[in-house]
């Protein structure tokens, strides 16, 4: 790399799943017909009465700077919402209303981390939350995980661990890629393990709402210490307006959005505005509706998954993944994934994106698809792997 760029961008890996993503919208330009299961974005519009709310403010002129910390409105209706979902009292001061989840994420890793502490998260996990600690100098310990603890940190893990330059656990329930929670008694452990070191938890909890089991509580109801990242994209819908939140402890609010007036200024003021509808009636009838589909393409994709071979031994109980071990048909799933979109129009994710632990012997499929979609993506796999190791192996198709 040359010398005139920062060493740490040696450390940010690209996304292998953008790359993906590329060669399918390639392959879309020629005619072909491409299943898409590699991008974690629903694949619904975002909710009528949100786009409303949008289009009412663009009209009424409010487009205008924001306070750093977030249109008062919207802190309130999101302390509102921790009340009556889970009964948390989070008081709106300490809510910060950030450019995405990935602001919200840059805000807390900024305020705890300094060069050279040590952030302990699972791996496999979401790539951008090792990077974020990166961009920070500091140092993210991934701590491989398998279905025995289903794909999840433990306070024996964490205990385990833990050493003088740890300064924080970084946690996700429910998880990218596996789709699988955190207990609430094993969420309650970790966080007493971590401050009784005198350190924190950062809780990604943007897959809050889609869950598909025991409805899940917050790390708020555990510890107001804990920084707790949350999201409109995925439960609301909203990816492309980008507007996420940051309930930080009370001592780290001032500095938490000291630092996001140096850093955004403010997140979008149409999409907070819009964002306000998300909290209504209308439209929690129809994140309800979307959530039962999603549960539905979970229970038709995972059985037939199992059926040609992958191996999924834990149930997700929430976001949009099936974390497979594709074991069975390769060692390189990159090469993998790369064969099957271009073999059979089928796109997924290799592990490479999700950490170190056995990243070859798994891929990761979004059920962000209709089911006849998904339908036609298992029949082309059917076709292509014939239910036979050594036939894909070997290339006979």
């Amino acid at each position: 790399m040359s010398s005139v760029l920062a060493r740490r961008m040696a450390d940010i890996a690209p996304f292998y799943a953008m790359a993906l993503l590329a060669r399918a919208r390639e392959l879309e330009a020629t005619g072909r017909s491409i299943i898409h299961m590699e991008i974690g974005e629903p694949d619904f519009p975002t909710a009528e009465p949100i786009i409303a709310a949008g289009q009412r403010a663009l009209a009424k002129g409010r487009t205008r700077y924001t306070p750093a910390a977030g249109l008062p409105e919207l802190r309130q209706a999101i302390s509102d919402h921790y009340r009556e979902r889970y009964g948390v009292e989070v008081p709106p001061r300490r809510i910060l209303v950030t450019p995405g989840a990935s602001g919200a994420l840059q805000l807390a890793t900024a305020v705890l981390i300094n060069p050279g502490d040590r952030v302990l998260l699972a791996d496999p996990s979401y790539p951008c939350n090792r990077h974020f600690v990166r961009l920070v100098e500091g140092e993210a310990v991934g701590i491989p995980v398998g279905p025995e603890t289903g794909y999840q940190l433990t306070a024996d893990l964490v205990e385990r661990h833990w050493d003088e330059r740890t300064v924080a656990v970084l946690l996700a329930s429910p998880a990218n890629p596996t789709g699988t929670v955190i207990p609430p008694g094993e969420l309650s452990a970790i966080i007493a393990t971590v401050e009784a070191r005198g350190g924190r938890v950062i809780m990604d909890e943007i897959y809050h709402g889609l869950v598909y089991g025991a409805a899940l509580q917050t790390a708020l109801a555990f510890s107001d210490q804990a920084f707790v990242v949350n999201s409109f994209s995925k439960y609301y819908g909203m990816t492309g307006w980008r507007l996420g939140w940051l309930v930080a402890p009370e001592d780290s609010v001032g500095v938490a959005e000291k630092l996001a007036q140096n850093l955004f200024l403010a997140a979008s003021t149409p999409a907070q505005y819009a964002a306000l509808a998300a909290f209504t009636p209308a439209a929690q009838t129809v994140f309800e509706a979307r959530r039962q589909e999603f549960q539905a393409r979970r229970d038709f994709l995972l059985p037939a998954l199992r059926e040609l071979g992958f191996v999924i031994p834990v149930t997700p109980d929430g976001a949009f993944y099936l974390y497979a071990d594709c074991g069975r048909f390769t060692d390189d799933s990159y090469a993998f994934a790369l064969r099957l979109l271009d073999e059979v129009g089928v796109a997924i994710t290799p592990g490479l994106d999700f950490g170190h632990h056995r990243p070859n012997r798994h891929v990761r499929f979004a059920y962000t698809s209709a089911i006849p979609q998904l339908a036609e993506g298992v029949e082309r796999l059917r076709r292509v792997l014939r239910l036979k190791d050594q036939d894909f192996r070997l290339g006979r198709l």
